[in-house]
């Protein structure tokens, strides 16, 4: 019986995760990238298919973004991040 508990217990935390989990492109629209960033055209910053030509490392991209290296610092998780960097360099 608590076995069976514990299970269902487990199986409620792994769907409330997966349920919060976002897409890259929805993590690109509420963080505001889009304001100076564009999938295909530069704005005040590059485009994201200009960013994703550099052939940028995930995780230093996903660094820059957390510690505001070369970018303005943007508040989110590191999911959220890896989320959004991937959505990006797939903009080819």
């Amino acid at each position: 019986m608590k076995t069976a508990l514990l299970v269902m217990a487990a199986a409620g935390l792994i769907a409330a995760g997966a349920a919060n989990a976002q897409s890259g492109a929805d993590v690109v629209k509420a963080k505001g990238c889009l304001n100076c960033h564009d999938v295909e055209t530069k704005k005040v910053g590059p485009s994201f298919k200009d960013i994703a030509a550099k052939k940028g490392n995930k995780d230093a991209l996903v660094a820059k973004l957390k510690e505001g290296k070369g970018h303005m610092k943007v508040a989110a998780s590191d999911a959220e991040l890896g989320a959004a960097v991937q959505y990006i360099l797939a903009a080819k």
